[in-house]
């Protein structure tokens, strides 16, 4: 969603990882060596707990990459049916949508969402931005820049201690399967945004996070190469999510000037908790050392004149 909406899209520098250290996961249970005599049960309740531990401890030092998340993340509802998305649809019969990347603006989030109602800012806990995700679109229209690896858009993934300032909006319940088609790629979240005075909204929002190349294949396309395809392969995209690339120029821009447009606020936290794909790098100190000049160059006409400098 965010990651591609210039108007068509379906979305110090060590910060927390993807997931906790174990030295953050300590059980109180230790018992290894105790000269003490158990009874088979209190042995069977034993090793039931040393069992939950390695599997915790293997859980919490899983690859930051995302790769390997499980499809119910960190406490998240996932939506993976229509259906789902119709069980978060509020009694006016309308759907609320968390904006992160493009969506900032109004303007780009219209021309997706020519209906959109209630537009505005929110908060939401517990996530990060990454300029991990290869958007077919910027091929499409020119602006990728594959040589320098400049081809990638924004998504979103869980992160403790994280915190966004994104956009919430209202879409008609009969836009649902036109917006789960134009965000094929991406896994669909429920997640509780809050105002920015932190009262916590009373209907969910979906979000589109990172998903994965595997259970995209496997779960989007249905196992089929021809779809793969025609969605990605025939612009030399052989892998969706990676952690070698760097933001496209041109998207990039859109959405700092986005962010800005929302105020102080918004605009310092979309340089803090914006990361490239190696998960270190901010994009604030990226605009300010090898990404020095994106803010300055101009967008395409055509896209200057659609969706303004």
């Amino acid at each position: 969603m965010n990651a591609i909406s210039f108007g068509s899209q379906f979305t110090p520098l060590t910060y927390p990882p993807w997931r906790s250290t174990t030295s953050d996961r300590r059980f109180i249970l230790s018992f290894p060596g105790l000269p003490v005599a158990f009874t088979r049960s209190q042995s069977r309740f034993l090793l039931k707990q040393r069992s939950r531990r390695r599997h915790f401890l293997r859980q919490s030092t899983m690859s930051s990459s995302g790769d390997n998340l499980s499809p119910t993340i960190r406490h998240h509802v996932e939506l993976t049916t229509e259906s789902d998305f119709e069980k978060i649809v509020s009694s006016d019969g309308t759907l609320s949508i968390c904006g992160f990347g493009s969506l900032l603006s109004e303007r780009s989030a219209r021309s997706t969402f020519p209906d959109l109602t209630n537009f505005r800012v929110a908060k939401l806990n517990g996530f990060r931005r990454v300029f991990a995700h290869v958007a077919p679109i910027f091929f499409e229209r020119g602006i990728a820049k594959p040589e320098t690896k400049e081809i990638s858009s924004l998504s979103v993934e869980p992160c403790e201690g994280e915190s966004l300032i994104v956009t919430v909006f209202e879409i008609k319940k009969s836009e649902i399967p036109s917006f789960i088609e134009r965000e094929h790629e991406f896994r669909f979240l429920a997640v509780q945004p809050e105002s920015l005075q932190g009262n916590q909204y009373v209907t969910p929002a979906v979000l589109c996070a990172r998903y994965s190349d595997e259970e995209y294949f496997q779960n989007r396309c249905k196992g089929s190469k021809e779809v793969y395809h025609e969605r990605y392969g025939k612009f030399g995209i052989d892998k969706i999510w990676r952690d070698d690339v760097l933001p496209c120029r041109v998207y990039c821009r859109h959405c700092v000037l986005a962010a800005k447009n929302l105020g102080d606020d918004a605009y310092e936290n979309f340089l803090d908790h914006t990361y490239l794909a190696d998960r270190k790098t901010t994009l604030g100190k990226y605009l300010a050392t090898t990404g020095f000049g994106i803010m300055e160059e101009e967008p395409p006409e055509v896209l200057k004149v659609r969706y303004g400098g």
